[in-house]
């Protein structure tokens, strides 16, 4: 990935380097009335990367992509990636966090298990220097990797609302704070 931003050092690789990874394990019953439930609300995740498995090939998985929700087909044995907002806010926006949610079928349970790489807890996130010219200026605020993993999980899950709090809006002077 810092091949395809043109980047010659390191600072992705070893931002991860070391970090955080954690793993969920998600089961979702089969449900008599599936258009009234909603299996996980739409989120981005918060880490790097998100490598899914999608144990039994159930539908279940959608994206959001201009507006619409989107199922993504489960194939069998293959891992689905999801960019998260980490990496959107190093990259300056280049790569972007993918907004998704999960729903429930009427008649077969769905099960998944999500792998999430995130960085170190001591690093801050915030645009990778080389990403920032004076035609591609910050959109993101810096903050402790800590301090917004606290606010991810205290957080409501709503889509992209996090990482919108995190865009530097064209009155802020102040680039450190949320």
């Amino acid at each position: 990935m810092e091949k395809a931003l043109q980047m010659e050092t390191n600072v992705m690789a070893e931002s991860f380097e070391g970090g955080v990874q954690a793993m969920r394990m998600n089961y979702y019953p089969p449900c008599p009335q599936p258009e009234h439930v909603i299996g996980l609300s739409p989120h981005s995740d918060s880490g790097g990367l998100t490598i899914l498995l999608q144990l039994n090939e159930v539908d279940g998985l959608l994206i959001k992509k201009e507006k619409s929700w989107v199922p993504i087909k489960p194939l069998p044995n293959a891992f689905v990636v999801n960019i998260g907002d980490t990496l959107e806010i190093m990259s300056n926006g280049i790569y972007r966090s993918v907004e998704h949610r999960a729903t429930i079928n009427l008649t077969k349970e769905r099960l998944s298990v999500a792998t999430f790489h995130n960085l170190k807890l001591d690093r801050e996130i915030g645009p990778i220097l080389r990403m920032i010219t004076p035609a591609t200026p910050a959109m993101f605020r810096t903050i402790g990797h800590l301090d917004y993993l606290k606010k991810y999980v205290s957080h409501k899950l709503d889509g992209k609302s996090l990482l919108d709090s995190m865009r530097i809006g064209e009155g802020d002077k102040d680039n450190n704070a949320i």
